[in-house]
């Protein structure tokens, strides 16, 4: 069994990794392509230039660019700003500001993100979504150090460095035009690549270390969590990630509410996540109405069913089929709570046909 450190997660305030610890500045991780990230954070803190991080959705962008803030021990604020949260046509105000009556709406000045970061950092999350007008208006603002505000006259000068990150391929991005390649080229000078949670698996069990740490911490000593079994942090090891470190610690955080136990076991796995290892079991179907004897505990110690979990699987398969597939009725016979026996169920792949053995769409018990 992985045991865990569950006193706290990780500081994000302190710098750890090159000495090959867990991590840094927030960021978790030892393998060799997040160390030569650390280093690349480290070169860039140093300077006040804009830096682009390139990365999928959920590797941690934003955590990286907090990184170059805190590592760079700048005085002002970091400030993020997700360019795809907001109408377009807002951005230009939220970043630069604009005076009062400038627009309907408008009731009173406001100085605008670049300026509210004085000395600090400008984080412009998916730049990709911005307009091409303003990209362009981003652009002289880099270039001069300045800011007008919507429906001022004259500019304003800034100190702020500006981090920015895209999901895209930025070649690909210029190529279409949701890029500026005049913006791409001022931004290009400090390129800082996220690998995907795939291209460093052995980083996973501090990741996932992590999360129940942080999830024990918020939960209060509602349930405590001590460690993960074997052979689902093998599943862990093995899985894909496409949603990447956030699908980790959104995958942490739904076992933390099906599970019961003290330690995290295959079965309190996502069935896509437990399937990875191999030891998931295959989808089955259950035939309504049906009605059948329950397994015994005779057969169960007699070893008629095989392991626990099959036993469980057939239990709850018997259950659906006594109750004509009614999940209330089959929680209330096999005393649980309807939210475990829908966990259950997904767990298990279970999906439902017609007793007349008709070939139809199956639909998920578990609801999406």
């Amino acid at each position: 069994m992985y045991v865990v450190d569950h006193a706290a997660p990780m500081n994000s305030g302190r710098p750890h990794g090159l000495s090959g610890k867990a991590g840094f500045y927030g960021l978790v991780g030892s393998s060799d392509v997040m160390r030569r990230l650390y280093r690349r954070i480290e070169a860039v803190a140093s300077f006040r230039s804009t830096v682009l991080i390139v990365g999928e959705s959920g590797t941690g962008k934003e955590l990286v660019a907090r990184a170059i803030h805190d590592c760079g021990a700048q005085r002002g604020p970091f400030i993020p700003f997700n360019c795809a949260a907001i109408p377009r046509e807002l951005v230009e105000s939220e970043l630069f500001g604009h005076r009062r009556g400038a627009f309907s709406g408008a009731t009173a000045d406001f100085q605008g993100l670049l300026r509210a970061a004085e000395g600090g950092t400008v984080f412009l999350d998916e730049i990709t979504e911005m307009a091409p007008d303003t990209q362009a208006k981003l652009l002289r603002a880099l270039q001069e150090r300045a800011v007008r505000p919507v429906g001022a006259t004259r500019e304003i000068p800034i100190d702020v460095r500006l981090v920015a990150s895209t999901n895209r391929d930025p070649g690909e991005a210029v190529r279409s035009g949701q890029l500026r390649s005049d913006l791409y080229y001022r931004l290009q000078v400090n390129v800082l690549e996220v690998p995907p949670l795939r291209a460093r698996r052995e980083d996973i069990p501090a990741l996932a270390a992590h999360f129940v740490a942080l999830f024990n911490a918020r939960n209060m000593g509602a349930r405590l969590v001590t460690g993960i079994e074997d052979d689902a942090m093998a599943a862990l090891a093995s899985y894909e990630w496409p949603g990447n470190v956030r699908e980790l610690a959104n995958t942490i955080e739904s076992a933390f509410t099906f599970g019961t136990a003290a330690t995290i076991g295959l079965l309190d796995l996502p069935s896509k996540v437990a399937s990875a290892r191999g030891g998931a079991p295959a989808p089955i179907e259950v035939a309504a109405p049906f009605h059948a004897e329950l397994p015994s505990t005779r057969s169960v110690q007699a070893g008629a069913v095989g392991t626990f979990a099959d036993f469980e699987r057939q239990l709850i398969v018997r259950a659906l089929e006594s109750t004509g597939g009614n999940k209330v009725q089959a929680a209330r016979l096999l005393k649980i709570s309807r939210k475990k026996l829908y966990a259950r169920i997904e767990r298990y792949g279970l999906v439902m046909r017609e007793a007349s053995q008709t070939p139809v769409a199956p639909s998920q018990f578990a609801p999406s």
